[in-house]
């Protein structure tokens, strides 16, 4: 398993160089944040917790620290954090599905397409 804390230190390193590179970039990245919090309907909790499913539904491990970090800061348990979780699980199923519906779909195309 990754050393988190390291790994989150390296990112904000990281990140920081391209910053100083191209601020730009995460003056762009700032501002959708700043804007998908601006209305706060939710709750910094629940939008930490919608950012952990994404996280994990995108593989992002950078996003799983940032927003694991930020959803414990805004009180998230770890039960909380699993039925966050759970909900990727089974919306990543779903799409899986989705998909080899269209392999099927490809399939029957290319099948008929052969005959």
């Amino acid at each position: 398993m990754l050393n988190w804390t390291e790994y989150q230190k390296q990112i904000a390193a990281n990140n920081a160089q391209i910053g100083r590179i191209n601020h730009e970039i995460l003056k762009g990245y700032r501002g959708l944040s700043e804007a998908g919090n601006a209305t706060n309907l939710l709750g910094a909790k629940v939008r930490e917790l919608i950012a952990l499913a994404v996280a994990v539904t995108r593989q992002c491990d950078g996003c799983i620290i940032t927003h694991t970090d930020a959803a414990i800061k805004q009180g998230a348990t770890s039960e909380e954090i699993v039925e966050a979780l759970s909900v990727a699980v089974a919306v990543n199923a779903g799409a899986a599905l989705i998909f080899s519906s269209r392999v099927m779909d490809a399939f029957n195309a290319k099948a008929t397409d052969n005959k």
